[in-house]
């Protein structure tokens, strides 16, 4: 696992799915950056990405602007590790929340592999620590949505 520490102030969201299809396979999905960027435009986030660094290289970063329950967030993420074929990290900040998603792979078989997504917020504002005090009250229904994305999200990987 790349980074799992989360402190007091922070939120983490864990999810964990079993997939019948090589770990190889997995990571293709996994990894298509490209594939991210056109779900989030066709959900109305305005995504731009820094073609100064390829997308399969540490240090490629996006830029994202969208608007959710009436209020608007700018995004800065860049990838901040990689460990091509089983893991890779992105952190980001928006309005003074940093988040660290993980993608972790463990091939369990030849032909199953293990999907372990984690999102972890830490506030770094007050304002911020507000937000994600907020975002505790409803973590049971936050929770059962992003893991139900995930099982969704790894039903579309092909065997």
């Amino acid at each position: 696992m790349l980074w799992t520490r989360c402190d007091d102030s922070g939120m983490k969201f864990s999810a964990r799915e079993d997939i019948d299809a090589p770990i190889e396979t997995v990571f293709v999905a996994v990894s298509d950056f490209d594939a991210f960027e056109r779900r989030m435009l066709r959900r109305g986030v305005d995504i731009t990405r820094d073609e100064a660094i390829p997308l399969d290289e540490i240090g490629a970063r996006w830029k994202a602007k969208f608007t959710w329950r009436g209020r608007s967030y700018d995004v800065d993420a860049e990838l901040v590790a990689l460990e091509p074929g089983t893991s890779y990290a992105i952190e980001s900040l928006s309005n003074g929340v940093e988040t660290m998603a993980t993608v972790d792979l463990v091939a369990l078989s030849k032909t199953r592999t293990r999907l372990f997504v984690s999102l972890e917020l830490k506030p770094k504002t007050l304002s911020s620590r507000l937000f994600v005090q907020s975002l505790r009250l409803a973590k049971g229904n936050l929770s059962r949505r992003f893991k139900a994305r995930v099982s969704e999200f790894a039903s579309g990987i092909p065997s």
